[in-house]
């Protein structure tokens, strides 16, 4: 008997511990700072991420944070300094003509980028923006199918825009809505150019968030360097970015605009004025950019690394010119006999002193031939530092058609595989951060000990160890 007292005591306090910590539960869950069910939690998630087309969480653990989002904004510029001040005013000057867009799949958004109008009538205004904001993620050589694309103005206001034309390998697209007379064009007349005596120019790059409208800014300065994208034409900055800046306009210090912005780590590469106004003029003259094809890969004698310099200094210590990287087996430059290796020097008698020059007057050459219906060659100069000596060859270029109705297999080779890398949303989890040992940044806690913190527009629910 005497054992089943026992027994039944120590029954009795576990079935009374079980009460109490129910009731610990239930009090801590109408704690403000506690988090909520994980059904709800994950309820809440996706009605907060699938819409933005952002993807849901692996797992639900402390630490964990969504990166690379459209929400996040350039760097803060609350100090007050001379540099922070004169920032903004460049950023003011500008502020009525830059506008963010979204693009969109039935209710689900797809992407979303700035934009600059540069052009603005009785009845529309055009805005030029990156054609990431209408390529689809499955092939990068289409459009996105039934999209729709929503403008967000400096005013706050939502409105419908409509795709009028684009080029997948400058990566540039003209999207246009209904006019309003309180903003107006950028000016795009009487820019400079972007050649090497304005490397060390400094730039601002501006954007705008698209589901809060807020107008960003951040400094930088023109870098004569080689991007890191494959497209040739682009030039590179220090100006630190994010993903929602894709497209938005890149100004110098006398608030004239350089170029179009897009987006990289280490600073935003950007397509130059140079090489979107002949782009704007190909469209409004021909209904799309006329791309010529050579086979050539280019970049900057002076943008080389030390070892290239050296090689080509050590035979031909006074060259100028462009460096031919690479030079695709059968293609036109192929050939004419030019190799990599070789630094080009002229073309049509035009002394070339970086690659911006030779790209935008072989844009010209391209207009010039379609015009008259006549091939396209290209009488280059050249100095082969093997040898030291200097040649003289004809490139007899074709004008391709870039766009998605005529993207034959031939052309996309042709395209020299052109990518405009843009980083995915994803969630990072605390041990996917490690440190230069390899060893996690954050340490998983063997107890849970955490309080909840109310989430970010893009945040989930993080926990915080007391």
């Amino acid at each position: 008997m005497p054992r089943k007292n026992q027994e039944c005591t120590r029954m009795g306090g576990g079935a009374s511990t079980s009460k109490k910590r129910k009731a610990s539960l239930q009090s801590n869950s109408n704690r403000e700072d506690s988090p909520p069910p994980r059904d709800d939690l994950s309820r809440i998630l996706r009605k907060s991420l699938l819409p933005r087309g952002y993807p849901m969480p692996s797992k639900i653990t402390g630490g964990m944070r969504l990166v690379n989002t459209f929400e996040l904004c350039f760097g803060n510029l609350d100090g007050y300094s001379e540099e922070h001040t004169s920032i903004k005013l460049l950023a003011l000057s500008l502020c009525q003509s830059i506008v963010s867009l979204a693009a969109f799949k039935g209710q689900d958004r797809r992407f979303t980028c700035t934009g600059t109008i540069i052009q603005h009538t009785a009845s529309s205004m055009s805005i030029l923006t990156s054609a990431s904001l209408i390529r689809s993620s499955e092939d990068e050589s289409k459009i996105l199918d039934k999209l729709e694309i929503k403008v967000r103005l400096p005013n706050g206001k939502l409105v419908v825009g409509k795709l009028w034309k684009y080029d997948f390998y400058y990566n540039i697209a003209v999207v246009n809505t209904k006019a309003f007379p309180e903003f107006h064009a950028a000016c795009f007349h009487n820019e400079v150019p972007a050649n090497v005596k304005f490397s060390q120019s400094k730039l601002v790059a501006i954007g705008r968030v698209f589901e809060s409208g807020e107008l960003m800014a951040t400094g930088g300065t023109l870098l004569y360097k080689t991007c890191k994208f494959d497209c040739q034409q682009l030039m590179a900055s220090t100006c630190k970015t994010t993903k929602a800046g894709i497209g938005g306009p890149i100004i110098d210090a006398d608030g004239k605009f350089i170029g179009m912005s897009f987006y990289y780590k280490d600073g935003a590469p950007f397509l130059p004025i140079t090489i979107l106004q002949k782009c704007l003029k190909h469209f409004n003259e021909f209904g799309r950019v006329l791309q010529p094809w050579h086979g050539l890969r280019i970049g900057s004698l002076q943008a080389e690394k030390l070892r290239v310099r050296e090689e080509v200094h050590d035979i031909l210590p006074h060259a100028h010119g462009i460096y031919v990287q690479k030079v695709v087996s059968g293609s036109p430059s192929a050939d004419s006999g030019i190799k990599a290796g070789d630094v080009i020097t002229k073309l049509d008698d035009f002394a070339l002193s970086n690659a911006q020059e030779f790209h935008e007057l072989i844009l010209d050459k391209a207009e010039s031939a379609f015009r008259h219906g006549e091939g396209m060659h290209l009488t280059v100069s050249f100095l082969r530092p093997s040898s030291g000596s200097e040649f003289c060859a004809t490139i007899s270029a074709e004008v391709i058609d870039m766009s998605e109705q005529n993207m034959s297999s031939q052309n996309k080779s042709k395209q020299n595989s052109v990518r405009w890398p843009v980083p995915k949303t994803k969630w990072l989890y605390p041990d996917d951060e490690r440190d230069a040992d390899m060893m996690p940044l954050v340490r998983k806690c063997r107890r849970p000990g955490y309080v909840y913190e109310a989430p970010l527009m893009t945040d989930v629910s993080r926990y915080t160890r007391v």
